[in-house]
């Protein structure tokens, strides 16, 4: 029995409907479950997020060390503890992966997991801000370019630069929405983020550092003196531009990370001078 037989067969003896809430697709294109599990070792713990049928978790059982698998689905949840009741290695969560203390159950561990298009973002912050120092997870390929852009282009956003502060990272494979039940209306990537031991820059105030990053990509068609205006005094902006060597006409998406970091760091300096 191939995946897609195996697929179907559990479907239909559990009666499993995906739910499109959860953004539930079913991948079953073996290539590319292996390409998702391909750097995991016999001496590694993984996190699967979303096993959903506990295809890809069937995989990672035979390489992985131990295997948690986190699932927030109830019907799910019942099929990998049936289908993995013999496994020794295989733990099943039952929870939403956004409120999982994740360096608390294994802080050593790798990710892997076919995600929710809905909430990537925020399960990719969230990681990025645990102990995990290797990800690999498969998500929409529009925000897989936008996660591996180069900061600058035109296909940067705020997660661009998130992602870059904290980490390398890098399209390993393309998935077309024909491997997936049902076929979701986009293309897919496997992305592969692999921490870095210290942040790409030096920035004296994350949260300031990163507000002003999400403030000026929510209006990225204004320059940004405008664009940050909002939550910098205009002159002083323009003092703190002018300082950095940044154009006042300049769009943010045009900035580097070291551009950001600057603004940000200086803006901090100034802050703190008159307090």
């Amino acid at each position: 029995m191939n995946i897609l037989e195996e697929t179907k067969y559990i479907m239909n003896e559990y009666d499993v409907h995906p739910n499109k809430r959860l953004g539930q697709n079913f991948l079953f294109d073996e290539p590319s479950l292996q390409t998702i599990a391909s750097e995991v070792t016999n001496e590694d713990t993984v996190i699967e997020i979303g096993p959903g049928l506990g295809t890809l978790t069937a995989i990672l059982a035979e390489k992985a060390k131990k295997v948690i698998a986190v699932e927030i689905d109830s019907k799910m949840v019942q099929i990998l503890q049936e289908r993995f009741k013999l496994y020794d290695n295989v733990e099943i969560i039952q929870d939403d992966i956004l409120h999982v203390d994740i360096d608390k159950i294994a802080p050593k561990a790798k990710i892997v997991a076919n995600l929710p298009y809905y909430i990537t973002t925020s399960i990719i912050t969230k990681l990025l801000n645990t102990n995990i120092k290797d990800i690999t997870v498969l998500i929409q390929k529009e925000v897989a370019e936008r996660i591996c852009a180069e900061p600058g282009t035109k296909k940067a956003g705020a997660i661009t630069y998130f992602v870059k502060y904290y980490a390398d990272s890098k399209i390993v494979a393309d998935v077309p929405r024909e491997c997936f039940i049902p076929s979701p209306e986009v293309e897919s990537a496997v992305v592969k983020i692999t921490k870095r031991e210290e942040r790409a820059v030096k920035v004296d105030n994350e949260k300031l550092f990163f507000e002003i990053i999400k403030t000026n990509f929510t209006q990225r068609r204004k320059t940004i003196l405008n664009s940050l205006s909002g939550i910098i005094d205009k002159e002083m902006l323009k003092n703190i531009l002018k300082e950095c060597k940044i154009e006042e006409a300049a769009r943010g998406e045009n900035l580097s990370l070291e551009d950001f970091a600057k603004i940000a760091n200086l803006f901090e300096k100034i802050k703190n001078a008159n307090n």
